[in-house]
């Protein structure tokens, strides 16, 4: 396994950062949260146009670039780093993984194609009222004949996704369906929720027509694995965004006629913070390259990731707050976007403490 980027990823990165930083400031990113949507269909197009961000782990047959996980994380974590407000998580992570690993040839002929090329947007319906992820506690349920009855909670862009991944109860188990965003019977309702920057809806099913995709019994577990991995270079990426930040502001804080970046406590907090973010990098990558390597021990990886990543993600927003000082917390300084990113995705797919005891019990396994 290697421990490094290749001279083409570091390129790659580059090249996505600075187009980031250009089309996706943090200007635009307040201006899109503001909306129901959080995104705007022409601003994704323009951003799938020229880099054909959609595509990069989707295999070749299927209209994508066939790259691994060790690309798909990269722009995942720089788009972290960015804050950037589009449904690329819900679309390329949930959707697609879930069409990937339980759909058949037919099914990804037909699904994934729209994917890669920025057309379809996509998302995977799993949570309910609980906000549980586990698959034991669904109890929405799909007939013989394919028509869904119950709801879904917590479901990342579902208010705008065109294609619905649902996981259901159906007659011979646990089972992915898909549905068309604008089905008969569809209620889809945006939540209200702490973070602008990820919106979340409420799904409402009665007797909506589905079609099956694929058997939940196994793939399901996977799917959640390698969201928890993806979700944790999301977070590393916002992380060293906010030390960097902090970092900065505290070399431009004067105070008794110095930077208060020269004060010991100040530097005790950045050795700290560099040190809490380069540990968590350490771990998401790793994690990445686990996937892609089809290493046997990938679901204690991911915990450990994911559980690293959060920790370090809310720590850091709250040593980037806390050096800003009287503005940290207000509404004109960017600082609490990033702060608020931290808390949600703490707790999405499980938090840090779930994630400790899930590596705990595959340990022993």
């Amino acid at each position: 396994m290697k421990f490094s980027f290749s001279s083409e990823q570091d390129e790659f990165r580059s090249n996505l950062r600075r187009f980031l930083a250009d089309r996706a400031p943090i200007k635009e990113t307040r201006r899109l949260m503001e909306l129901d949507a959080g995104w705007e269909r022409e601003g994704w197009k323009a951003l799938n146009a020229e880099l054909g961000l959609t595509a990069v782990r989707i295999p070749e047959e299927y209209g994508g670039h066939g790259f691994g996980f060790g690309e798909h994380c990269i722009v995942l974590e720089e788009m972290g780093r960015a804050l950037v407000c589009a449904p690329y998580f819900a679309t390329t992570v949930l959707a697609a993984g879930a069409i990937l690993h339980a759909g058949s040839a037919e099914r990804k002929a037909a699904l994934l194609p729209g994917i890669a090329a920025g057309e379809t947007i996509a998302t995977l319906a799993s949570a309910e009222d609980s906000g549980s992820w586990d698959a034991e506690a669904c109890t929405l349920t799909a007939s013989a004949t394919g028509h869904l009855n119950g709801h879904k909670s917590f479901v990342l862009d579902g208010h705008t996704a065109d294609l619905i991944v649902v996981l259901a109860r159906g007659p011979s188990g646990l089972a992915f369906y898909t549905v068309d965003g604008s089905a008969a019977g569809l209620t889809r309702t945006l939540l209200k929720t702490m973070d602008p920057t990820r919106k979340l809806a409420r799904l409402e099913f009665s007797d909506v027509e589905a079609t099956l995709l694929g058997s939940a019994a196994g793939t399901y577990e996977r799917v959640m694995i390698e969201a928890a991995v993806c979700l944790s270079n999301e977070m590393v990426g916002g992380a060293e965004r906010l030390r960097e930040d902090a970092l900065a502001y505290s070399m431009m804080r004067m105070q008794f006629g110095k930077a208060i970046a020269s004060f010991q406590s100040m530097k005790h907090k950045a050795a700290d913070m560099l040190l809490d973010v380069e540990l968590a990098k350490s771990a998401a990558y790793y994690a990445a390259a686990a996937l892609d390597e089809g290493d046997g021990d990938i679901a204690m990886t991911a915990s450990l990731a994911k559980a690293c990543a959060s920790d370090t993600y809310s720590q850091t927003a709250t040593h980037a707050i806390q050096i800003h000082g009287g503005i940290g917390f207000t509404w004109d300084n960017d600082t609490h976007l990033w702060y608020k990113r931290a808390k949600s995705s703490d707790v999405l797919f499980g938090d840090a403490f779930h994630h400790r005891e899930q590596m705990m019990k595959n340990w022993a396994a």
